[in-house]
């Protein structure tokens, strides 16, 4: 007998191996470095510099200060869960740092983002994310509202499609989902259940610890990859029939983890409703090109004519489930 051609399903595992493989010790990679400035009416200047704990030695981050800047004091260290943090004092003479340019050295070595945030004595307060290709920020005579959307909208992205288990969750979706109608409205369910608890926790309104929420993200993606196992035992499955409300539930529970990952990155005074809104755009961008390419490359991969054991279809559930039963275990111990 024959073998039946590859199906798509194989295909997608195998790819998502290959993609996530990098992810497999820590799903959110998006943990910039955070360079904080304060200005006072005396011209004053208090410099904070956050790390993450995972700074590489051979490529060190440092911040660039104005040359007129000098220090006052000497640099007081803190850690705090995963970061490490300095601060220290700089006079800068008698004028504004506005006109100045900011930033922070061996961006591109780290292939990472850094994020500036500088209060000035006026009130205003500016922001702006470093790139390896624009490390430096020239401080503005008025903040621009189009950068802030600018940067959270590319963070949001960022954060999605850098996040192992959002994407697998999504990928578990688009799987275990058929028709393109039903589809839709399952990935309307997931967007409008992590809007709601993104903007409730980012707002104050809601407030868990992120610990506990990241082990149950992980522990939602073993859920689906179940349900593809059964799926492919050719059972019945109950998440066909109620394919929104478990992506709605676990949409809620996602929208924490992604309120999370916006805390460590933090929301500018005055600009937090365009800075959310600008964000979560991102995230459903983000979501919306990852979900799209793979719709897209379902008609390739069924035209090609490669043919697999009968135990194919089982790949996918249990890569996907391999690395999220992985990732309940990390973030479990990690509670303790």
């Amino acid at each position: 007998m024959r073998s039946k051609p590859v199906p798509l399903l194989l295909a997608l595992g195998v790819l998502v191996s290959l993609v996530t493989w990098p992810t497999l010790g820590w799903s959110h990679p998006l943990d910039p470095a955070l360079l904080e400035i304060w200005e006072g009416q005396d011209r004053g200047v208090e410099v904070q510099w956050r790390l993450p704990l995972a700074q590489p030695t051979n490529a060190p981050l440092s911040p660039v200060l104005p040359a007129r800047c000098h220090p006052v004091s000497m640099p007081s260290v803190s850690q705090s869960g995963t970061h490490v943090t300095q601060r220290w004092s700089v006079t800068c003479g008698p004028h504004s740092l506005m006109g100045e340019r900011i930033g922070v050295e061996d961006l591109h070595a780290r292939k990472t983002d850094a994020l500036l945030r500088v209060h000035l004595a006026d009130g205003r307060v500016l922001q702006a994310v470093l790139r390896g290709d624009a490390p430096f920020f020239t401080l503005p005579q008025r903040a621009s509202l189009l950068q802030v959307v600018h940067d959270y909208v590319a963070l949001g992205i960022e954060h999605i499609l850098t996040g192992g288990d959002h994407v697998l969750f999504v990928l578990g979706l688009v799987l275990l989902v058929h028709g393109r109608r039903r589809l839709l409205w399952t990935l309307t369910a997931f967007t409008l259940g992590h809007s709601v608890t993104l903007s409730l926790a980012v707002l104050g309104v809601v407030h868990i610890p992120p610990q506990p929420v990241e082990a149950l993200i992980a522990a939602s993606i073993v859920v689906v990859a179940v349900e593809l196992t059964r799926q492919a035992q050719g059972a019945t499955l109950w998440a066909h029939r109620g394919a929104w409300a478990l992506a709605l539930a676990f949409g809620l529970l996602h929208g924490l983890g992604f309120a999370g990952a916006l805390a460590q990155i933090g929301l500018p005074p005055g600009e937090i409703p365009l800075a959310l809104g600008s964000f979560n755009m991102g995230i459903e961008l983000g979501q919306l090109c990852f979900v799209g390419v793979v719709v897209l490359v379902r008609p390739v991969l069924r035209a090609l004519p490669w043919r697999w054991p009968q135990a194919r279809a089982f790949v996918p559930a249990y890569v996907i489930g391999s690395l999220a039963v992985f990732w309940v275990f990390e973030r479990v111990w990690a509670l303790f």
